[in-house]
């Protein structure tokens, strides 16, 4: 049920009220790394992958990751269930597995409500 919800979040963020906005790959990340601090994109992508593989090798040892200003990972657990197959109906058992979650901080809502404008500050006061 909690991944239904975790889904339904992430398809109200993928909608056409901000013409222009997309995603950003990790390649593209590189880029902007190494044009902003100057270096190649060789060097630019070394220190992505040390950011991303701090980051996993933390969670995967049960650590929090907290950034302040920006948000934090978490561990969530989900217990074992049983679940079907969708093609056969047939029922399966789901083992728990841990789930890695990202909690967006104060500041990074803010920035990012900030960036959107008064139209979206206006539609949330008329709800």
């Amino acid at each position: 049920m909690d991944e239904q919800l975790d889904n339904d979040h992430e398809l109200e963020l993928e909608d056409d009220e901000h013409p222009g906005a997309g995603v950003m790959t990790k390649a593209e990340l590189v880029d902007e790394v190494a044009r902003v601090v100057q270096l190649t994109k060789k060097q630019a992508e070394t220190i992505v992958n040390i950011v991303f593989d701090s980051i996993v090798d933390s969670l995967r040892s049960g650590q929090k990751i907290e950034l302040r200003g920006f948000g934090s990972f978490r561990l969530r657990s989900r217990k074992s269930r049983t679940g079907r197959n969708p093609k056969t109906g047939e029922k399966v058992e789901v083992p728990s597995k841990k789930i890695p979650y990202f909690k967006p901080g104060k500041e990074l809502k803010e920035l990012i409500n900030k960036t959107l404008g008064e139209e979206g500050q206006s539609a949330v006061a008329g709800e």
